[in-house]
């Protein structure tokens, strides 16, 4: 408690990060020296009578039990980010013994770990399961007290009963699981009916926001999860990794359809109070679907992977690779100049600050990799393990802004050719127009809004300030006012025709635009919130479907190919927001770790709830989850995982806490 501390960490991080996008101002502590209170509230979350009523409740596990807790309310983790980190660390730097207990919560940053010895009376799985069945679902709900008493409470339990506890258990846990099966399904039918008669439904704006949280966490983890299948993929081929992309692949649909389901929300379509309720309740369970498919893999993932066993060797082989992403990297600065010489500052918006977002990701791995080669000559394996995966994924998000450079060059390039034969085919269609009779003036307006769109385009295609891109977002605009006036004088195979001539080149500018939307969301995802994830889904479902459509019916495949193109415009306009926003004003040159945390590697820097205990997406146990396995831990693999969240290694390591 604050008036009884002995010492106190001074803040040592202001960082800016805030739900779906947003940030605000929060503190982080590093692990602090326990004075001879139970309650440390560095957060001042607890009143005066709370905070009381923990200790009172903490004194009386001991007195009963001959057990210890200390709960820890900070705002954010640091030195070390990990919750399990931190919390291990505390507990060792004020000399907790075996039967000495530490719950740690992040009040801002959403994370949470409770810390046990291994050799103390209370097995790993007891403990895991205080944290899942008690603690979790308290701060879930921000009750701060609750969750120190609810610990209190779990680890009281495991030394009550006697002979037959165990068939007591058994009894207890199948009552427990029948009652809640009833009320999942009475709240199912109550949630999806807007509330019955004496039930108190969850607000609509509550609803909202867990439906958008869980978008965010199960698409980040989404990402991870792809990204560590394809570091899999290339030490291990693909026989040996095919069920992993089989799971993903399952995922995907489930996270697909609760995309597509937030995109119905957010049309112009009025949606009924009613329907919003029951979306909101099937994008929750579809998420919780997709979570449960990675999850089921975890374990079989981390089996394969198994970078604690091969450190030295994982080590070798990523400290290769961050050479080899430094060599390139040494002549984007260049490559950009050269672009920019080129081409105005609009056309290269998503690139423009890639040079330097691959540096801060590749600063990042050198941290981490010099911590796991003490680590690794320290025969501390699991620890070791937790900077190489880290380092390996910062690695990658430097190459793949690198990549993204690239690019962008060769679809401006197409552009230009693209935007050259549009010019073409709109002087043709302006003269067609300009012969035909038109006795009620309804093509004459048409034919001057198409000229001036061409003039701009043109524009736009020459000089040295040239924005192809744009370029040709004016002329499919212009075609198609064009084509929509001539329709009438054209037969349904020319249209087709005409259609099918004009959208080779819409693809291509829609794959672009969704290109570089992903692009530049994957490796920004620790700022981007829901809003752009849920547009660059839904472009990427036109996108296919267009392509699909294109050679059957090419009038519906250029109709989705534009509709692609404008919602991969509207995600990259809404996620360069979120990363403003995020930032403080646009300033994303923070230093690796500043670049850890935008591209989601460090724990707790997620947003919309977007972190989970390991970070980038909940699965195992993060969001809806109920395993007792964090998935995706740094001690292994981390399929379907992706953040800093390792075991400390020694007596206090176990996968466990997480996010809430």
């Amino acid at each position: 408690m604050r008036s009884r501390l002995t010492s106190v960490v001074a803040v040592s991080l202001a960082v800016l990060v805030g739900s779906l996008g947003f940030a605000v101002p929060v503190s982080a502590t590093e692990p602090v020296t326990l004075g001879d209170g139970r309650v440390w509230d560095q957060a001042d979350v607890l009143t005066d009578a709370q905070e009381a009523n923990l200790d009172a409740h903490l004194e009386r596990l001991t007195a009963d039990t001959g057990l210890d807790l200390w709960v820890v309310y900070v705002d954010r983790f640091t030195s070390p980010t990990s919750a399990e980190k931190w919390a291990s660390d505390t507990a060792e730097l004020n000399n907790l013994g075996p039967d000495q207990y530490l719950l740690a919560v992040a009040t801002e940053g959403r994370a949470y770990y409770l810390s046990s010895d291994s050799s103390g009376p209370v097995s790993d799985d007891r403990i895991t399961a205080i944290e899942q069945d008690r603690v979790l679902p308290a701060l879930q709900q921000e009750d701060w007290a609750g969750a120190g008493i609810a610990a209190a409470d779990g680890l009281a339990d495991t030394r009550s009963g006697g002979g037959g506890g165990v068939i007591w258990v058994v009894v207890i846990v199948a009552a427990i699981l029948g009652a809640l099966l009833v009320w999942a399904l009475v709240r199912r039918r109550r949630a999806a009916a807007g509330g019955s008669s004496g039930s108190r439904p969850v607000p609509l704006e509550e609803l909202e926001r867990q439906a958008g949280a869980a978008l965010v966490q199960t698409d980040d983890a989404m990402t991870t999860s792809a990204q560590e299948l394809g570091f899999a993929k290339a030490e291990f081929g693909d026989a040996a990794t095919a069920e992993f992309e089989q799971a993903i692949a399952a995922a995907r649909t489930s996270l697909d359809r609760a995309f597509a389901l937030q995109q119905q929300m957010d049309d112009d379509v009025p949606d009924s109070p009613e329907q919003r309720r029951a979306w909101y309740g099937e994008i929750l369970d579809l998420c919780r679907s997709a979570s449960a498919t990675l999850a089921e893999k975890s374990d079989a993932f981390d089996a394969l992977r198994d970078l604690a066993k091969n450190a030295p060797e994982a080590l070798a082989r990523v400290q290769q690779l961050r050479a080899d992403a430094g060599t390139r990297l040494e002549g984007v600065d260049a490559r950009l100049a050269q672009l920019r010489a080129n081409y105005r500052a609009d056309a290269l918006a998503a690139v423009a600050d890639n040079a330097a977002q691959a540096r801060d990701r590749l600063s990042f791995a050198d941290a981490r990799l010099t911590e796991a080669q003490s680590e690794v000559a320290a025969g501390d394996g699991a620890a070791a393990a937790v900077g190489i995966r880290a380092a390996e994924q910062a690695v990658d998000q430097a190459s793949r802004l690198q990549e993204a450079i690239e690019k962008l060059a060769a679809d401006l390039a197409d552009a230009e050719r693209g935007g050259a034969a549009l010019v073409t085919e709109l002087d043709a269609d302006l003269a067609a127009a300009a012969a035909t009779p038109d006795p009620d003036s309804r093509l004459a307006p048409v034919i001057a809004s198409t000229r001036q769109n061409l003039d701009a385009a043109r524009e736009r295609l020459t000089g040295s300030a040239r924005d192809p891109l744009s370029a040709v977002a004016l002329l499919e605009h212009a075609n198609a006012a064009i084509d929509g006036a001539l329709g009438e004088v054209r037969d349904a195979q020319q249209r087709a025709d005409r259609a099918r001539s004009v959208l080779s080149q819409t693809l291509l500018q829609a794959k672009a635009q969704v290109s570089a939307a992903e692009d530049f969301i994957s490796a920004r995802r620790g700022a981007v919130g829901a809003t752009a994830r849920t547009r660059l889904a839904e472009a990427g479902a036109a996108l296919v479907q267009a392509t699909q459509l294109q050679q059957s019916d090419p009038e519906r495949a250029l109709d989705l190919a534009h509709r692609a193109a404008a919602l991969a415009g509207e995600a990259m306009q809404r996620a360069q927001g979120d990363v403003g926003s995020f930032a403080g004003g646009g300033n994303t040159g923070g230093g690796g770790d500043f670049g850890g945390m935008l591209g989601g590697i460090i724990l707790g820097s997620l947003l919309g709830g977007g972190g989970s205990g390991r970070s980038s997406g909940g699965f195992g146990g993060g969001f809806g989850g109920s395993s007792s396995r964090r998935s995706g831990g740094f001690g292994g693999g981390g399929f379907g995982g992706g953040s800093i969240g390792r075991s400390s290694g020694g007596s206090r390591s176990r996968r466990g806490g997480g996010r809430f």
